[in-house]
């Protein structure tokens, strides 16, 4: 068997990733290795402690913080989420998902809390990018772009979204990303404070997650990678700097992809998980939330619906679950998510295993490339 240092090095020295941190844990036994460089000059040597942009692996954060709320009696998971957010109090369909956005039907139902977490609202990103309403998810609100402060602050991102019809009714179908995004306000604004200051206060400081967050203050930013694209034979194109976009605090903190954080801060937040919800004797989220959190709520149609991003997964609250035996790696119950920006996150709670990888390179859509999967045969194995 190989070692996680040759499974990481293997995409680092031959290309086209610059670098990646990967750990591979069972219980108190924790393995890192970092490779490569956090830029492609390679100037700056990768190390455990390296700040990365985790993209969508911020989804299965966001959605233990809604739990929160639902323990502290604050929301529960059927509650209309109009309450908080009236600007969804009254949601329209389209009559068909590739007709026009002003034909359009009353929704049967309100969005519920539960429609929010499992994506099942009728916001999102389904297999066809082109449909007219979900390319409104894209030109009005900036869904899908890793440039967070081009993202309008809150009420006016929901001002926006009001005027997008839904994909399909409430709860019919899953689609990806937007309802991450949508939670994300929903919590600030039930818990009435800003979602960094939620998080930070909840979450990041209960479990030590000192690098985590939707900013890289100044002293941090030699910790910082550079974040690329699959570019020309010549190497990665750059997309981002260590000083630009992630440098401040964006007026949109993305509940769906918007934090930075380490292997070992996504780590402190497995561990919690997998210990039912506490850390450090402390119970922060309770054992049944963090069940539900790790359970599919998926019919079998809504995941072949969803198999240009699940590939036959299951979906909990903020990630996927594995439903069967389809690859090696694939270990039924097994929960997380991959990221855009070229991360992924998961714990077998059968097993007590977490395997974290964060790398610097763009995946070039859904599929998760092949350092991803070399890694998770070796965390299977491991």
């Amino acid at each position: 068997m190989t070692n996680l240092r040759d499974t990481l090095a293997k995409h680092v020295d031959e290309g086209p990733v610059p670098g990646a941190v990967g750990l591979v844990a069972r219980g108190d036994r924790v393995e890192v290795r970092a490779v490569g460089s956090a830029d492609a000059d390679g100037t700056s040597p990768m190390a455990r402690d390296t700040i990365f942009r985790i993209a969508s692996i911020t989804k299965p954060i966001t959605a233990a913080a809604a739990m929160m709320l639902v323990d502290d009696g604050r929301i529960a998971l059927d509650d209309p989420v109009g309450r908080w957010l009236p600007e969804l109090a009254s949601p329209v369909v389209v009559r068909t998902p590739a007709g026009p956005v002003d034909d359009v039907v009353p929704a049967a139902g309100p969005i519920t809390v539960l429609e929010l977490l499992t994506s099942r609202a009728g916001y999102g990103f389904p297999a066809d990018f082109s449909l007219p309403a979900t390319e409104l998810l894209f030109s009005a609100l900036g869904q899908g772009s890793p440039q967070p402060q081009l993202v309008a602050a809150p009420d006016a991102w929901m001002a926006a979204l009001s005027r997008i019809p839904l994909l399909h009714q409430p709860g019919d179908g899953w689609l990806y990303n937007t309802c991450s995004d949508i939670l994300g306000v929903l919590i600030a604004r039930v818990a009435g404070r800003p979602l960094p200051e939620f998080l930070a206060e909840r979450l990041f400081t209960p479990l030590g997650m000192t690098d985590t967050g939707f900013e890289v203050p100044a002293a941090k930013l030699d910790r910082f990678t550079s974040f690329y694209r699959p570019g020309p034979a010549d190497g990665p194109e750059l997309v981002d700097a260590p000083e630009g976009q992630w440098s401040s605090l964006p007026a949109f903190p993305s509940g769906a992809g918007g934090l930075v954080s380490t292997v070992d801060d996504w780590h402190a937040f497995a561990r919690m998980l997998l210990a039912g919800g506490t850390a450090g004797g402390h119970r922060l989220l309770s054992a049944d939330s963090v069940r539900r959190m790790t359970t599919d709520h998926l019919t079998r149609s809504q995941r072949a619906a969803g198999a240009l991003f699940l590939e036959g997964q299951g979906w909990g609250f903020g990630g996927s679950v594995d439903v069967e035996v389809i690859d090696p790696w694939n270990v039924p119950g097994r929960y997380g998510w991959v990221g855009g920006t070229g991360t992924t996150a998961h714990i077998t709670p059968s097993t007590g295993a977490v395997a974290i990888l964060l790398s610097q390179l763009a995946m070039t859509g859904p599929t998760p490339p092949t350092l991803m999967r070399d890694f998770w045969r070796y965390a299977a194995d491991a």
